[in-house]
């Protein structure tokens, strides 16, 4: 299989066997050469304030233990975040934020996400994305988050006999992940759920018999929203400890 080919997610993505085989396959892509390029021209040129990094400049592969109950799904990394560091929130504000309100509802082991290595860990939580490059100005283009989709319905798939709940952060990650939940076998109703901050939807299981996936919307833990106070702390907690509930999680209140 080349790494270069348009096709080289759909062949690779449903044969790994587990999430370290699928990570693995997931972090040689190049599928998509807009975004190659780009994550790449992000790490030779850098910012002033990472001038001494060696940025990842690779797909970012989802972040948290393999029987996860609970999956935070956003839109993709951020080029001097994720795209710099190697995990999904890592390096940036948004991460800041996201991982300050995991911290403070027992879901994460420390308040911040520096880089890889610093020590944090995730209780019963994986971070991904449907689009692992980073894109120019945050928007992947369609085809480039169809021609990603295979590894999140992969991820799915290997997290369905432990997964109980997803938070999706943003309008964007709402409609990049209906379809994604739908290629992984979750029966979507119709017509399908608008995103909506605190919405909650419930999605019957692929097989008969297996408990259902709740599916929550949050706003995205971006500057624009958390700077304006679209999305505050206290909101954003709110949606986390009610996902993990749902998803069986122990939760500090």
């Amino acid at each position: 299989m080349q790494q270069e080919s348009a096709d080289f997610p759909a062949l690779a993505a449903p044969g790994a066997k587990d999430l370290a085989v699928l990570d693995e396959r997931l972090t040689g892509c190049r599928a998509c050469p807009r975004l190659v390029d780009w994550r790449e021209e992000t790490a030779r040129v850098r910012r002033r304030a990472y001038a001494g990094w060696e940025y990842w400049a690779r797909p970012v592969p989802g972040f948290g233990p393999p029987d996860a109950a609970l999956a935070l799904v956003g839109l993709a990394p951020a080029a001097h975040g994720g795209n710099r560091t190697g995990r999904m929130f890592t390096g940036d504000r948004s991460g800041d934020v996201l991982f300050e309100a995991l911290h403070a509802v027992g879901l994460a082991s420390q308040p911040t996400s520096t880089e890889r290595g610093d020590g944090l860990e995730l209780y019963g939580v994986r971070v991904t994305a449907p689009v692992h490059c980073a894109p120019p100005d945050n928007k992947p283009t369609p085809q480039e988050r169809l021609t990603c989709r295979p590894w999140l319905v992969r991820e799915l798939e290997l997290l369905r006999p432990t997964l109980r709940a997803i938070v999706v952060l943003g309008a964007f990650g709402w409609q990049a992940l209906l379809p994604v939940l739908g290629g992984a076998g979750y029966r979507l109703p119709r017509p399908l759920p608008r995103f909506g901050h605190g919405a909650h939807v419930e999605l019957a299981a692929p097989a008969e018999g297996e408990p259902p996936l709740h599916l929550y919307g949050c706003y995205h833990v971006s500057q624009q929203n958390t700077f304006t106070g679209r999305l505050t702390p206290a909101m954003l907690r709110e949606v986390l400890a009610a996902a993990a509930e749902r998803a069986g999680l122990p939760v500090t209140r």
